[in-house]
């Protein structure tokens, strides 16, 4: 029975399922715990069938135990979520696929002419950078009197920005397809160029900005104490220290602030009611008897120090005048 049982299970290892086809309710449960009953027992059966699949395929030894490598899988699940849009061409990619200019793979590395060895293409210490460059050879289209060095660092700016410019035109229009990358899809609502929202979004208030600014400056471990101030910025007003708690180790006099601390939270606990719960007499005689016995205390602790430590009190002076013995004879 149980051989033909386990023949009708569609077991995919893949994927790590079974599946009985020919299953089906003998009668329909009376109760919600009968059905619950009946499918954990059938979950188990399932369950024991892939244990017995999975050992019965071939092992590699590993000190963590067997390993087995799994068949691909031969069911087709669905997605959790729909296929990725496919995200639109930019400018420099129509233009490129119109005059079919094909993309090469450059080399990271190339050879530095004015110091003779291999740099990077782009980036930090690239080869043949125009800062390294001392001196710039005029040209017959120059201006007299223009600073070449102060012309090619506003060129350079001026592509900066034209490249930037570009960047969020074609984020423009992946965000009207629908098709933004993931690293700002969350960030996607407060862009100004998506030209998508309805509203356009809230604009943060001054109370707003000095609250974040605030949080920001005290997000460090020392809470912003050694931190560099800006000309003109005010201190914030969420410090972050709400509460102040006793230090660990006692001290000099931490019992006395663990003391007033625990008196104050009882007194707010029962300043409305007192007079229902607590019995002022009797506190009065606790708190006399308490004070009493720590002066008893104090006063053993006081007894008990070294001779050394204690003030020498000076003996009273005798007086000068010695008193006259009067003799036990008579006169006879």
């Amino acid at each position: 029975m149980a051989e033909e049982r386990s023949r009708s299970y569609q077991i995919d290892l893949g994927n790590l399922m079974a599946y009985d086809p020919s299953h089906h309710f003998d009668s329909i449960p009376s109760s919600r715990e009968e059905l619950i009953m009946v499918c954990l027992q059938k979950g188990t059966e399932l369950v024991q069938e892939i244990a017995n699949a999975l050992f019965s395929l071939p092992s590699t030894e590993d000190p963590d135990g067997p390993i087995i490598k799994l068949p691909p899988p031969t069911t087709k699940l669905p997605r959790e979520k729909h296929l990725p849009k496919p995200k639109p061409l930019t400018k420099w990619e129509l233009f490129a696929q119109m005059k079919g200019i094909k993309k090469h793979k450059k080399n990271k590395r190339v050879w530095d002419e004015q110091t003779g060895t291999w740099k990077r293409t782009h980036g930090y210490d690239r080869a043949n950078d125009d800062k390294d460059i001392p001196i710039i050879e005029a040209k017959p289209t120059d201006e007299p009197g223009e600073d070449p060095f102060a012309k090619r660092k506003a060129e350079k700016k001026q592509r900066v920005d034209k490249q930037e410019k570009n960047r969020l035109e074609n984020l423009k229009k992946a965000a009207k397809v629908g098709a933004l990358p993931s690293h700002i899809q969350l960030a996607a609502t407060a862009l100004p160029v998506t030209g998508t929202q309805k509203e356009a979004p809230k604009k943060a208030s001054k109370e707003d900005l000095e609250n974040v600014a605030g949080f920001a400056a005290t997000a460090t471990a020392s809470g912003g104490k050694f931190d560099k101030k800006l000309p003109g910025e005010k201190p914030p007003k969420h410090t972050g220290k709400y509460r102040k708690f006793l230090p660990v180790v006692e001290g000099k006099g931490m019992g006395a602030q663990e003391k007033q601390q625990t008196e104050k939270i009882l007194n707010q606990l029962l300043a409305k009611s007192s007079h229902e719960i607590l019995d002022v007499n009797k506190a009065v005689t606790m708190f006399n008897v308490k004070k009493e016995k720590q002066r008893k205390k104090e006063k053993e602790t006081s007894s008990s120090t070294p001779s050394k430590l204690k003030t020498k009190k000076k003996p009273l002076k005798s007086s000068s005048k010695k008193p006259v013995k009067k003799s036990s004879k008579t006169k006879h």
